[in-house]
């Protein structure tokens, strides 16, 4: 196994944990974990695709990224204001 295909694997593992405990109700997809692990996951699947070099991937994930950054920004200023 390459060393992207590691770091992939830890990427997507991410991903697919948030995925799954949103599905399982055990997290909202308003919460600051479910931010953090999309915001991670698809920061270092991106990585890997940049490694490999496969760009669609790439884009993908720093549009994946963003709007996971948008949403813990929101989180935190909507937290914030409520205090």
């Amino acid at each position: 196994m390459e060393t992207s295909d590691v770091i992939a694997t830890i990427g997507v593992s991410l991903l697919l944990i948030a995925f799954f405990l949103q599905s399982l109700k055990v997290i909202k997809t308003e919460s600051a974990t479910y931010g953090f692990l999309n915001l991670f996951g698809a920061g270092i699947a991106g990585y890997a695709s940049w490694l490999i070099p496969f760009i669609p991937f790439v884009i993908l994930e720093a549009v994946w990224s963003g709007v996971a950054l948008y949403g813990l920004i929101k989180f935190y200023t909507k937290k914030k204001s409520s205090t």
